[in-house]
């Protein structure tokens, strides 16, 4: 069947990130599955002690591949982002990052760049959720993990149509690459999410592509209980900003006030309410609404914020309105600040 989006995928320079740690024994089939859709693959290594790097330039001819080195390990975002200024600056137009452990399907690629080639997304991310077959076969701890973090990502990005916020199958449109402030994105496990954060501010369109990882005998270097409090920390924080940005600086609008009436009615109701708690036995019925409905009224206020923020996930692809002089111009001026 052919791709409906051939005919955009033909006028679009295809890059492939490969992000090399420990995938010594899964990297070479990973390349040789990558199709003639691609123009250029980056594998970067990120001072493998395995020598993915120097593996990869003595076993492949392929002339597509190009191995970056890392002096010290930056992280599965460091080693992502080295690839993405790569393959931004090689001209590049839609950039696409694939992990060498073989849990994903290069055969997907031409899903992920079509959307975006066709205009209709500026970010595409695989969702392992979408098909209840693939979900069956995901590890418990993975699943529910998975869940958690979903949620907490829909909350600090305001994307709240996606799930499968850690998976690290995605493609982005490389005229946004120059406007993410690559220094401050988590290097790390929490990479995807912090990346998701920042296209938020950018107001870019994100689609999930389903997928289906594969789990076999691979060791992640994540560890779940160690994790939970960090990335608890994070979501909150980039939540916090999100709000913040988005709706008293950038913009203000009936969900501002919203959320400042909401929060300050809940926030007295529960203080008054639980200072009054059995000191009048039984309480006065004045003493019970002036508790009660702040509290009433403020949820209401902030399930209508909620609504709103639901209803303002970006819906416009932007890349197709950024005019490349303009932003190629803010790329340079940011390499020289």
């Amino acid at each position: 069947m052919k791709n409906p989006y051939a005919d955009a995928l033909a006028a679009v320079r295809v890059a492939v990130v490969i992000p090399c740690f420990r995938v010594k024994a899964r990297v070479l089939p990973i390349i040789a599955r990558i199709g003639p859709e691609v123009e250029a693959i980056y594998a970067v290594d990120d001072a493998c002690p395995e020598g993915s790097g120097a593996f990869i330039a003595e076993h492949v001819n392929d002339p597509r591949v190009k191995v970056l080195f890392h002096a010290e390990n930056m992280g599965v975002g460091g080693a992502t982002m080295t690839g993405m200024r790569a393959a931004a600056n090689g001209g590049a137009d839609i950039i696409v990052k694939i992990d060498g452990d073989g849990q994903m399907d290069p055969a997907l690629i031409p899903d992920f760049v079509g959307l975006i080639a066709a205009g209709e997304a500026d970010y595409t991310k695989g969702n392992r959720f979408f098909e209840p077959e693939s979900v069956a076969r995901m590890p418990a701890v993975r699943l529910m993990g998975n869940a958690g973090l979903s949620f907490l990502t829909k909350l600090s990005t305001g994307y709240w149509h996606t799930m499968d916020p850690t998976n690290g199958y995605l493609a982005i449109h490389a005229s946004l690459v120059a406007l993410l402030p690559m220094e401050k994105i988590a290097k790390r496990y929490f990479f995807e999410s912090d990346l998701l954060f920042r296209l938020s501010i950018l107001t870019a369109k994100v689609v999930d592509i389903p997928t289906v990882a594969r789990y076999e005998d691979e060791c992640s270097g994540l560890v779940p209980h160690r994790e939970i409090l960090p990335f608890l920390a994070a979501h909150l924080r980039n939540f916090g900003k999100r709000i913040l940005y988005n709706y008293f600086i950038r913009n203000f609008s009936a969900a501002s006030v919203e959320l400042v009436l909401g929060a300050g009615l809940l926030l007295f109701g529960l203080v008054f309410g639980l200072s009054k708690w059995g000191t009048d036995n039984p309480a006065s019925a004045g003493t019970v609404m002036l508790a009660g409905l702040p509290v009433i009224v403020g949820f209401q206020l902030l399930l209508a914020a909620l609504n709103y923020d639901i209803q303002s996930v970006p819906r416009t692809a932007m890349h197709p309105r950024l005019r490349a002089s303009i932003w190629n111009g803010y790329f340079l001026r940011r390499d020289c600040e």
